[in-house]
């Protein structure tokens, strides 16, 4: 498997129902989601998908409720068993594991951070914290020294000796989170994890994990249904609709060229200068020698631009890479035509 490859899905279909071995067939010869269980009382979760995960990359799936998003992630760690296909990590398919390697896959390889913040009530902070490397066998003062590290990252330092009932929600969440980083495993999964936060406290939280990728560059999967904060944190996105994956790509790629309809409709009402870069919209046309200009960088989104552009009264901008090369040009027109409200290329 390429190295750049952390996660490898292949064929992967999971019908829930106490036959779905006898109505794959259906499935595989292209039956709906809605047919399915109309005529054979079975649900479709997941319709073979193929889908490869980066490594080191904070890859989102999303979708609304019932496309599939957390069905996929509990694949991972095989807290549910597939109906057919295959999910290779590190060289090893999940699904063929046995028991004890499973455990210990479970234990080594991944963790996990709930929406539901997932605390045992009766333990402190720090005893949560450490629940996770105390099951890898580490315990005592090597485990509490690990735990405090992680703790004080998250800014919970002073917060070890109380109990999840004495926390508010976001702080409840640094907890999980601690709890997951402490257990220093290549696979951090994150279902919903911040969808029960309020506005301000889930974006310090996605603020937060993307300070702690820049250090850490873990294969990070984030499942959410917010479209803004799949753009906001996202290397890669996953786009799911009733069990199939619709488009799997960069946030630049997925809202200048959306792959279907759904994906549309899903897009068409996010502020595209927010998120979209000088070099995904950029063209080689030159302007003349006698039009103002201003240099931007190629990573700097179309807010920069546009307030670069009006704080110089220019009338265009060069864009530049990291090395000083000129590598395109936006002027006034470009601009405009981006930020006007609802535009989307079909």
């Amino acid at each position: 498997m390429n190295e750049d490859i952390k996660i490898k899905i292949s064929n992967l279909t999971k019908i829930f129902g106490p036959n779905a071995k006898s109505v794959l067939k259906h499935v595989e010869n292209g039956m709906s989601k809605d047919d399915l269980l109309k005529k054979h009382k079975h649900v479709l979760g997941l319709s073979n998908i193929n889908l490869n995960l980066k490594n080191k990359n904070i890859e989102v799936i999303m979708g609304l409720s019932g496309s599939g998003k957390s069905t996929l992630i509990r694949h991972i760690n095989r807290l549910i068993e597939p109906t057919t296909g295959s999910i290779m990590i590190g060289g090893e398919d999940v699904i063929q594991m046995a028991p004890e390697q499973l455990r210990q896959f479970r234990q080594q390889k991944t963790a996990m951070v709930f929406q539901s913040f997932a605390l045992l009530p009766h333990k402190t902070v720090m005893d949560n914290v450490c629940y996770g490397i105390h099951l890898q066998g580490v315990a005592g003062e090597e485990a509490e020294k690990r735990a405090q590290r992680w703790i004080d990252r998250v800014g919970l330092d002073g917060y070890e000796d109380r109990y999840p009932s004495q926390l508010s929600g976001g702080m409840q969440q640094r907890v999980g989170l601690a709890r997951a980083l402490t257990c220093d495993t290549e696979i951090l999964m994150m279902d919903e994890a911040f969808s029960a936060l309020d506005p301000l406290i889930r974006s310090d939280m996605q603020d937060l994990l993307l300070e702690l990728q820049s250090e850490l560059h873990k294969t990070v999967i984030f499942i959410t249904h917010d479209l803004d904060e799949a753009l906001k944190i996202g290397d890669q996105i996953a786009i799911l609709n009733g069990g199939q994956l619709i488009q799997h790509g960069t946030p630049q790629e997925i809202l200048m060229h959306p792959a279907d309809q759904y994906v549309t409709d899903f897009v068409k009402k996010v502020n595209r200068s927010h998120v979209l870069h000088a070099e995904s919209v950029m063209t080689d046309v030159k302007p003349a020698e006698s039009d103002k200009k201003v240099v931007v960088k190629a990573n700097d989104t179309i807010d920069i631009v546009l307030g670069e552009v009006l704080r110089s009264h220019a009338d265009c901008a060069i864009v530049k890479d990291d090395s000083g090369a000129e590598v395109g040009y936006l002027n006034k027109l470009d601009i405009a035509e981006i930020v006007r409200p609802a535009h989307v290329d079909a």
